[in-house]
């Protein structure tokens, strides 16, 4: 039998070959090219054309890792603003519930859910209403929740196919609400990647069909969440594998973005497993990662490192 290859390569030569194909592997993973390509044409949007968009390089944590008390054992996914009540909403999917929190991160209350599998997203739509995507059963849930509702079952309100019956764990798990255009976006994981929109009508659920939106430029693996700037018509799009928050215009097009790796726009430690984000009425941007981390990014914040809230 031959001796194996690496057996005749000098200690160097291997070294470097190995360097070489790390670095290959990390750049088609992250799509790195891609990034360095559009980190130059971001360089080249105006000041006003920065002040017309989101614009994720003007943001900087200021609060990371706060733990989710008392969901240690649950896993967060999706994350919502609720202007009437000034909170904050996201789903576990372990055990189904849908948790309201403070805006600092505190848990307000826990809803238990029934007949839902595996809910990934949550965001407020139209008429105040709440929606659900469960990503098992390939499906969008809206309801009504009241000061004192106790509990929700997914029997009792219309639901919508979202299709990609042979999706199986790659399929819906961003949200967003639309207000300018009345209809939520929706963003499948993978297989194929992209971001969707779905028209609604009324009380009576979903109306009209599935339809991909141009976001071929996206440079991200996986989108795990997303979330609609009303003020700007942007949408912020979030990446898991890719470590990456990233912002379209209307057409689809990248805009601007930050990486979620530790060293970088504040963060002392890499954001592990973002699954859920969402802005509120003041345009601070809220990440929610596994194990039940909540990160919170401002704009113009002090490029001082902040102490790490447990």
């Amino acid at each position: 039998m031959p001796a194996p290859f690496f057996r005749f390569m000098r200690p160097r030569r291997l070294l470097l070959l190995l360097l070489v194909v790390v670095t290959a592997w990390l750049i088609n993973f992250l799509r790195l090219d891609e990034r360095a390509w559009f980190w130059l044409e971001e360089g080249r949007l105006s000041v006003a054309e920065q002040q017309a968009s989101i614009w994720l390089p003007g943001y900087r944590a200021v609060v990371q890792g706060k733990s989710l008390a008392g969901l240690e054992r649950d896993e967060t996914s999706g994350l919502t603003y609720n202007p009437a009540s000034d909170t904050l909403f996201t789903v576990t999917g372990k055990h189904p519930q849908l948790v309201e929190l403070s805006l600092d991160g505190e848990v307000l209350r826990r809803i238990p859910l029934s007949g839902f599998s595996d809910p990934e997203g949550v965001e407020v739509i139209s008429g105040g209403r709440l929606a659900i995507i469960d990503e098992r059963r390939r499906s969008m849930t809206a309801f009504t929740l009241d000061d004192d509702t106790l509990s929700l079952d997914a029997g009792d309100y219309p639901s919508f196919d979202l299709g990609f019956a042979d999706a199986g764990n790659k399929g819906f798990e961003g949200i967003a609400w639309d207000s300018l255009n009345q209809r939520v976006l929706l963003g499948k994981e993978r297989g194929p990647l992209g971001v969707f929109s779905l028209s609604l009508a009324g009380e009576d659920g979903a109306a009209g069909t599935l339809q991909a939106l141009p976001s071929k430029r996206a440079f991200v693996r996986d989108i795990s969440s997303l979330s609609f700037d009303a003020r700007s018509g942007h949408t912020l799009v979030l990446s898991d594998e890719s470590r990456l928050l990233l912002e379209l215009d209307s057409h689809g097009q990248p805009v601007s973005f930050i990486s979620l790796i530790g060293g970088l726009n504040g963060l002392h430690q890499s954001i592990k497993q973002a699954e859920g984000v969402t802005m509120d009425a003041a345009g601070n941007i809220y990440i929610v990662g596994e194990p039940n981390l909540l990160y919170v990014f401002s704009k113009d914040a002090p490029v001082v490192l902040p102490r790490q809230i447990d």
